[in-house]
């Protein structure tokens, strides 16, 4: 039995002598990489207190997914996002893309950045799940709890963090890709960078639909997206770019209560303007940046039920400047101070072919910010870190948000970190001014939702950073949670949350990594779309130009529905498992590559959103080119 061990060992692991080498291992999980949502500038991710997990290029394009979302809601520990559909998350009632952090989330409590800068639909404060496209992402940074101190409002349970690309090594690189699938499902992606002298160019388009699989649950988006940088001199950087998507999503309803013509035609669009310096002992930035939406919505009806005599519009922005700038005078410190500005609102009304119904929300809230905070590193092992922020809002008023913590690196590959955060949320327009008779009253008077969190984190490399492990400890205490009391939206009650979780990544050797997580959560009141046991395992195998992925992810006791008693509740378990083959012809900058990738092969059968069954086993096969 030990020589066919022996043996088996060494047929995966055919570079063994490569393995020894640090140098010779590329980890998938770059764990100990730079980090730049922690202070705005910079950092080694374990001279930080917060916790914040990393997902690289690498990784996103080995999930061959359009969508980022489900890549993090695998390999997040703690972060979970509701799905509904083969792709597509659409937007309105029934929609999926709701991201939780530790049970926090639902009401866009998770702030999504481009770049740094807010992304969220202006008259509503939700998120936009279908414009995250994967081809446009160098890297992920996620702040696993409140990141108001540097990013105010909606930073409540968390960041998202998405960093866009740009194609810094010299000359031209473009790449295609076509995949076709299960329920007519069909995705197509080409982008191309480009670098001469100090231009660069990033620019991408992609294209996804699928017939749904169920009937009346058709979808197809396009995206284009557009990124320009250019190097003035050694100092100064302007870069800019501008995203467009443009979907339309049919929603089918409740499988109990099935909905007829709900349509959606959405246009969603961002753009920003930077001017980067980086000096010796300075460094900064000037961000401008404006997102906007055009929706046009048929809510639909339901068997018996007539027409909808209307169609509901809306337009609306998100507008802010960002100023901040990180000074290093003195050995190991490193102080940034910045001011916000964001303008962000709408106008929705109902109209029908005979003219207008009426004005549902004609507003605009503006908020200005500033903030410092200071990092200090002593004698190698200790990271001090604490700032605060001061936000004013023409909405409520003023919010003060405190944040301090330490990191300790007691001896090689160990980092040990505690820290405390106040996140917060401004109450939406929706929620201040728009009223749902009889379901719903809006209240101009609505104080922000906001909570503490403490955390504990301990982690550990080892065998030359091959092997990683880290455990999290949290506790978060919130108050003024914004929900529905005599039919009016009001600030009630407090809610705490608290639990672990785990991650874990093991290079064995060149071309086997194995890496897994587990997160542990206990809410007092119980919220949909925040299971308390979450666990995702990979191994991902690569002998020569093969590589074999395969992944399972368990949820259990994820809350579906929570009704007004406990008999009312409906929760759900499930399994999936998923595999990935692929071959490559060529270099891996230059070549083809073949793949084929399977999801919930075991056909399990489970809803995430209420009402709106998964679909069985998918299967997709694509080629992807390089050249």
């Amino acid at each position: 039995m030990k020589k066919v061990i022996l043996l088996a060992s060494g047929l995966l692991c055919s570079s063994l002598v490569l393995a020894n080498d640090p140098t010779a291992i590329d980890s998938l999980i770059n764990l100990q990489g730079v980090v730049i949502s922690a202070n705005k500038v910079q950092v080694n991710r374990s001279s930080v207190p917060l916790t914040i997990s990393v997902i690289d290029r690498e990784q996103i394009e080995a999930s061959s997914e359009s969508a980022l979302l489900p890549v993090l809601s695998e390999r997040i520990p703690g972060l979970f996002v509701t799905e509904k559909g083969v792709t597509g998350f659409g937007v309105s009632s029934g929609s999926a893309g709701t991201v939780n952090i530790r049970g926090v989330g639902q009401g866009n409590k998770v702030l999504m950045l481009f770049d740094g800068q807010p992304q969220w639909a202006g008259v509503f404060g939700h998120s936009l799940p279908d414009t995250y496209v994967a081809s446009d992402i160098e890297r992920v940074e996620v702040i696993r709890g409140p990141g108001s101190l540097l990013y105010g409002s909606n930073a409540m349970g968390g960041v998202v963090n998405i960093i866009t690309r740009q194609h810094k090594q010299q000359g031209r690189r473009t790449q295609a890709r076509v995949m076709f699938g299960s329920y007519n499902t069909q995705k197509y992606m080409i982008n191309n960078g480009y670098n001469v002298g100090n231009f660069s160019s990033f620019v991408s388009v992609n294209h996804d639909r699928t017939d749904g699989h169920r009937p009346d649950s058709k979808f197809d988006i396009t995206n284009g997206f557009a990124n320009l940088g250019y190097q003035i001199d050694d100092h100064y950087k302007v870069t800019g770019n501008l995203s467009l998507a443009k979907y339309n999503t049919e929603d089918p309803g409740m499988i109990t209560s099935p909905k007829f013509d709900h349509v959606m035609h959405i246009l969603r669009g961002t753009t920003s303007f930077a001017l980067e310096n980086h000096h010796e002992k300075t460094s900064g930035a000037l961000r401008v940046f404006y997102n906007w939406g055009h929706h046009k919505i048929n809510d639909g009806y339901s068997e018996g039920e007539q027409p909808s005599p209307f169609l509901f519009y809306s337009d609306d922005h998100n507008t802010g400047i960002q100023l901040y700038q990180s000074f290093r005078l003195v050995k190991g410190n490193t102080f940034t101070a910045g001011v916000d500005y964001k303008n962000w609102g709408g106008h929705a009304w109902n109209d029908s072919i005979k003219g207008t119904i009426g004005e549902v929300v004609d507003k605009s809230v503006h908020e200005v910010a500033g903030y410092a905070i200071m990092q200090q590193d002593l004698f190698d092992i200790l990271s001090l870190n604490a700032g605060v922020r001061y936000e004013h809002s023409s909405a409520y008023g003023g919010e003060w948000v405190p944040q301090a913590g330490f990191a300790i690196r007691p001896f090689e590959g160990n980092t040990i970190k505690a820290s405390f955060s106040k996140g917060y949320r401004s109450p939406t327009l929706r929620e201040l001014y728009i009223s749902y008779l009889p379901y719903s009253k809006a209240n101009p008077d609505l104080k922000p939702e906001s909570m503490l969190t403490y955390e504990l984190s301990i982690g550990q490399f080892l065998l030359d950073n091959r092997l990683h492990a880290e455990l999290t400890a949290f506790y978060i205490d919130g108050k003024d949670m914004i929900s529905v009391v005599n039919r009016q939206m009001s600030n009630i009650g407090r809610f705490y949350n608290k639990g672990i979780e785990f991650e874990a990544g093991y290079q064995v050797c060149k071309n086997l990594n194995l890496d897994m997580n587990y997160s542990y959560l206990y809410m007092n009141k119980e919220i949909e779309a925040a299971p308390a046991h979450k666990l995702y395992a990979s191994a991902t195998y690569t002998p020569g130009r093969f590589t074999f992925n395969m992944s399972v992810q368990s949820i259990f006791d994820l809350y579906t529905t929570v009704g007004k008693t406990p008999e009312d509740n409906r929760k759900e378990d499930y399994t999936v498992l998923n595999a990935r083959a692929s071959y490559r012809f060529g270099s891996l900058d230059k070549g083809l590559k073949l793949f084929i990738k399977g999801e919930n092969l075991t056909a399990t059968r489970y809803s995430i959103n209420a009402g709106y069954p998964m679909p069985k086993a998918t299967f997709m096969a694509g080629i992807d080119v390089t050249f």
